[in-house]
C-alpha cells in the first residue's frame, strides 16, 4: 500500500519504521525539507519528499504535526491522493505547552480532529494520538494474543475507518471503534484512555468513562 506520512517526529518516524518493515511504500515529509530526512530514509527505505508531495498517489496519509502547524500545511494537500484516501490525524491540543489557545476548540467546542478536518478540507480518522511512540516499535503482538494493546479509532467515514483499523491490526494492535469525530473528545489528552496500555475491554470502559470537559492542564 502507498502511504504518505507528514511529520517525522516520534510518531511519524516510528510509523515510517514499522510500515516500511511491513512492506508498504512509504513517503515521508517534514517542515524542514526532504534533505533533513536522509538518515531516516537510509534506515528504512522510505522516500523523503516535500509536504506537498507526500500524499501523491497515497491510499493512506498520516498527518502527525503539532496542531499549531496544521494551518500552515499547503492548500490542496490531498489533491493528488488516491481516490478514497484515508487520512489519519494523530494530533492533540496542548494549549499551554505548545499550541496556544485555539478559540474554535475552547469556545466553540470543536474537537481537535474536527478543527483539523476543516483546515485540510478532508475527513480524518483520529488514531495514535494517545499512543506512546516507542510502543509502536516495542509492543506489537499477533492477533489473538491476550496481551495485545488496543487503540481507539474515531471517524465519520466508515470505509476510511475500516482501512485504518486494518492497518493498525497489521501493525500488531487491536482497535476499538470510538465513534465519530464529534465523539473523539473521548480520547483527547486528560481522558482515561489517553496513554492507556491495555486491551479492548479496558479501552471501551475508558472511552465510556470520559468527560468532554477539558482538564485544567489541557485547557487554554
Amino acid at each position: 500500500m502507498k502511504i504518505g506520512i507528514i511529520g517525522a517526529g516520534n510518531i511519524g518516524g516510528n510509523l515510517t519504521r514499522r510500515l516500511t518493515a511491513l512492506g508498504h511504500d512509504v513517503s515521508v515529509a517534514n517542515s524542514r525539507g526532504p534533505e533533513t530526512l536522509t538518515a531516516l530514509a537510509e534506515e528504512t527505505g522510505a522516500t523523503p519528499v516535500t509536504v506537498g508531495e507526500a500524499a501523491r498517489g497515497a491510499e493512506i496519509v498520516v498527518v502527525t504535526v503539532p496542531l499549531k502547524a496544521v494551518p500552515d500545511l499547503p492548500s490542496g494537500l490531498l489533491d493528488g491522493a488516491a481516490d478514497g484516501v484515508a487520512v489519519i490525524d494523530t494530533g492533540n491540543y496542548y494549549p499551554r505547552e505548545r499550541d496556544g489557545r485555539i478559540a474554535a476548540i475552547e469556545d466553540d467546542g470543536l474537537t481537535e480532529s474536527r478543527w483539523t478536518e476543516r483546515r485540510i478540507g478532508h475527513p480524518v480518522v483520529k488514531a495514535f494520538n494517545g499512543t506512546y511512540a516507542q510502543d509502536i516499535l516495542d509492543r506489537p503482538l499477533p492477533a489473538g494474543d491476550p496481551g495485545r494493546m488496543a487503540l481507539p479509532v474515531a471517524g465519520d467515514d466508515e470505509a476510511a475507518k475500516r482501512t485504518v483499523r486494518e492497518l493498525i491490526d497489521e501493525l500488531g494492535f487491536d482497535t476499538v471503534d470510538a465513534g465519530g469525530i464529534d465523539e473523539s473528545w473521548r480520547q483527547q489528552p486528560g481522558t482515561p484512555v489517553y496513554g492507556l496500555r491495555d486491551g479492548v475491554e479496558a479501552v471501551r470502559k475508558a472511552l465510556a468513562a470520559a468527560s468532554p470537559r477539558r482538564t485544567p492542564e489541557f485547557s487554554g
